[in-house]
């Protein structure tokens, strides 16, 4: 298996943007380079060891933008061996000891728990009304009065894929990617597709298209998404991996980074993470790129997680994300969400009836079901505010979701709860106010 490593240095090599990315040159080898810097060129010759080098991130345009600089993202590099080499154990450690290098990495595979899914033979009563019941717990119905969304606000879902032929979805998709390729990794657990970046981020395990769903469908089948009028980019960063008796999502961290980074570059509002990932050693993951959004005025809501645990995940747990936690048919905070994330609010998340792969139906509860919810909510906001010509910033959102959430107890933040379960009544009426 060709190895790939991310190299951080604290300087931008001169001829950087003649280098080709690595999405690029996995499938356009024309442009070739073979050395880094002199330091780490020696170090590699003496090991008997040749590589690639390509550019982990392109620019947003034809130069460096002043976000991607501050941000590291024009002097972040990906080294990727040309032969199946067996690699020293110390090689990472000796590359991290030259002066040039400011961090060095190995990629590797994160996985990111999906919840089972249940699918009735036939939608029933009880369901309906459950559906109705979550909807009505954040007053949704209250807030569609006002906008159901508007296709100019763009939601990135980065996830297992979409169904892209599902019938509630039909439509929705305006830009769409698959970031899974897993050259020099093991990929014997994995089922169907993990080579190649393309333009087709196919769901196979149904959790992207369950998300989706609750975010735009159209009501054919299910109750209708939460911000149906706002426009899909449906981002495929995890590929589908058996691990004993369930299937998990899991990709490489920094091909969910670049994911994140072509999510913000191509014009999205909104980035949906029903993922996370426990951090394992260096860096944070996903922080640089995370802080890249944010400074673009992207809002982030990600999943808290699903261990019950005060364990975090990430991105959920970096600064300026939207940690979200999830909820009962009656309000209650969820046994199974975790706390370890700065939660900033809670939404419906068990039991959520919505799309599924290959045209389906079914039932799944986690807090991957909660973030959608106010991926969406968070869509009505910027919808109503760019129909009064105005653009909403990410202060602004997080004053409205702070100050108008339901608390679930006497205290201003609760520790599983974050602010409260999202009041979208409220937080209209408080956005119908500062835009007046």
């Amino acid at each position: 298996m060709k190895r790939h490593m991310i190299v951080r240095l604290y300087q931008t090599l001169s001829d950087d943007l003649k280098i080709p990315d690595w999405i690029d040159f996995i499938n356009n080898k024309s442009v070739i380079k073979e050395d880094l810097n002199p330091d780490i060129d020696r170090l590699f010759e003496e090991m008997g060891l040749k590589f690639w080098l390509t550019r982990e991130y392109k620019p947003e345009g034809a130069q460096w933008n002043a976000e991607e600089i501050r941000e590291g993202l024009n002097r972040t590099y990906r080294i990727i061996l040309q032969q199946d080499y067996a690699l020293p154990k110390n090689l990472v450690e000796q590359i991290k000891l030259i002066p040039s290098v400011e961090d060095v990495r190995e990629i590797m595979i994160a996985e990111s728990y999906l919840p089972s899914q249940r699918f009735p033979k036939e939608v029933s009563s009880a369901m309906v009304l459950g559906m109705r019941k979550g909807s009505d717990l954040i007053y949704l119905p209250y807030a569609k009065a006002i906008t159901k969304g508007d296709p100019a606000i763009k939601i990135a879902v980065l996830d297992t894929g979409v169904d892209l032929d599902h019938k509630e979805l039909q439509g929705k998709i305006v830009k769409r990617a698959d970031f899974v390729h897993l050259e020099g990794l093991d990929t014997s657990r994995f089922i169907g597709d993990v080579m190649g970046y393309d333009d087709l981020p196919e769901d196979e395990v149904g959790h992207g298209t369950h998300v989706s769903g609750i975010l735009v469908s159209k009501g054919i089948e299910m109750e209708e998404g939460v911000s149906p009028g706002c426009s899909l980019m449906a981002i495929r960063v995890l590929g589908t991996m058996k691990s004993g008796n369930r299937f998990v999502g899991a990709g490489i961290v920094d091909n969910i980074n670049t994911g994140i980074k072509w999510a913000v570059d191509q014009g999205a509002d909104i980035i949906n993470m029903s993922l996370g990932i426990r951090h394992t050693g260096g860096g944070l993951p996903h922080e640089e790129v995370i802080r890249y959004a944010l400074s673009k005025n992207v809002t982030v809501v990600a999943a808290s997680g699903n261990d019950g645990t005060s364990e975090r995940y990430y991105p959920g747990a970096l600064p300026g994300v939207i940690a979200v936690g999830a909820v009962d048919d009656i309000g209650k905070v969820a046994g199974f969400t975790s706390f370890g994330a700065n939660i900033m609010v809670v939404a419906p998340g068990v039991n959520i009836y919505s799309a599924l792969a290959n045209n389906r139906y079914g039932l799944a509860s986690g807090t991957s079901q909660a973030s959608p919810c106010v991926a969406g909510a968070v869509g009505l906001m910027k919808s109503y505010a760019l129909e009064q010509g105005k653009r909403l910033t990410n202060r602004e959102i997080f004053s409205i979701l702070k100050n108008t959430s339901d608390r679930v107890d006497t205290r201003l933040r609760n520790e599983q709860a974050g602010y409260g379960l999202i009041n979208l009544a409220d937080g209209l009426k408080l956005l119908t106010h500062m835009l007046n």
